[in-house]
């Protein structure tokens, strides 16, 4: 394909300089498709476009050569068998950084912190990358987390709840992304959107067993749960019940194909309760929000795309409810142990890192499935149980 320049029009629809229009969608996206697709949707993600929103004012023409190590990125986050390498990648570099001297900390470290900007480089990738897979954001922080060099058990407290508030740049991209389903959302509660009205209901459904359990199992939780033991135990656990709705998924596919292949318009009252159910369990470290909110999107019938497209904008309240509570819960400890610079920093990279997550995982589910999330969790979990026993 020759390279040519893009101009960027009307929001979030960029033009080719022939003015064929490219056509950009994060919920219909296919990642077999050529590289030309590929590149193209990776546009949306251009600063320009984040920047735009719905301006219609013209830009000038962008050369494709400023976006070309974005391409090279993206071929390389968007290949399966390399992603499972970028979390190996990213607990292997924590552990490097924790092995160099104090002297080289304090380079990087702010004032009075315990979090230095290359800790919340990593934590911002690891959250970012692994929120919205179903594979336990904050399992992967906790485990990374035992690497941290924390003085006292406030600091240590401090920094559990840094790994809940970090989720906010996470949230911010998946709004960016879904933005046109929030307005919708907000038109139809202001009665001028029935479909969106109703989604929206269906949310507030689905987040409310959270809602009315979370604070009070949140101590709890926190004080028992957030362990190797607990999580790795979770990992094995949710990789059961993951391969368990797989392979029903599959076989009600081949069997009743109407009843698994329904829209978020299909979607019932009971089911979205049903689904905020499942959602509770999340709240344990290991078992992954993202893992049982498909898993039971799955189980209500369902299509794949869409049982991820109802986790992503569940997970838009979930989150920041999560983050606000914490915020507020323990702001002070977050204050007195880390600084802002840091917390900014790691919600930032969170943002971009989860962005290209969700263009990922809605295109891989519907051409594979759960399966290599099911796998990645076993080794993980087998991972985790050698280190906790010294093995």
């Amino acid at each position: 394909m020759p390279l040519k320049k893009i101009s960027f029009v009307e929001g979030l629809h960029p033009q080719r300089s022939d003015d064929s229009r490219i056509q950009l969608s994060a919920f219909h996206s296919s990642l077999d498709r050529s590289s030309e697709v590929r590149f193209r949707k990776l546009v949306f993600l251009h600063p320009f476009n984040l920047i735009l929103g719905s301006s219609r004012k013209r830009l000038p023409n962008v050369s494709v050569w400023s976006l070309s190590i974005s391409v090279l990125v993206e071929r390389f986050m968007f290949n399966r068998q390399s992603y499972s390498a970028i979390l190996i990648t990213i607990c292997v570099s924590f552990c490097a950084c924790h092995a160099t001297s104090d002297d080289d900390l304090k380079e990087t470290q702010s004032p009075e912190s315990n979090l230095t900007y290359l800790d919340s480089v990593i934590y911002g990738l690891v959250e970012g990358v692994t929120e919205f897979l179903p594979i336990s954001s904050t399992g992967h922080l906790v485990i990374v987390s035992e690497f941290a060099n924390l003085d006292g058990e406030e600091a240590k407290i401090a920094l559990h709840a840094y790994l809940i508030v970090i989720q906010a740049g996470a949230i911010l991209a998946v709004g960016l992304i879904y933005r046109k389903e929030i307005w919708s959302m907000v038109l139809g509660f202001l009665g001028m959107d029935p479909r969106g009205r109703r989604l929206g209901f269906n949310l507030i459904l689905a987040f409310l067993p959270a809602a009315l359990v979370g604070p009070f199992l949140d101590d709890l939780i926190e004080a028992y749960l957030f362990g190797l033991l607990p999580i790795a135990i979770a990992l094995f656990a949710g990789a059961l019940f993951m391969h368990w709705a797989e392979s029903r998924k599959k076989r009600m596919e081949g069997q009743f194909p109407a009843k698994v292949g329904k829209s978020l318009d299909d979607l019932t009252w009971k089911s979205s309760f049903f689904i905020g159910f499942l959602q509770c369990f999340a709240m344990c470290p290991g078992t992954s929000r993202s893992m049982m909110t498909i898993v039971g999107g799955y189980l209500v019938g369902l299509d794949r795309s869409k049982a991820a497209e109802f986790s992503f904008l569940l997970g838009l309240i979930t989150l920041t409810a999560a983050a606000c509570y914490k915020s507020v819960t323990k702001w002070s400890l977050m204050s007195q142990h880390l600084a802002l610079g840091p917390v900014l920093l790691g919600c930032l990279v969170a943002g971009i890192s989860a962005a290209l997550s969700v263009f990922w995982l809605v295109g891989y589910l519907n051409r594979h499935g759960l399966g290599l999330f099911v796998w990645y969790r076993i080794l993980l979990s087998i991972v985790v149980l050698a280190f906790y026993f010294g093995l």
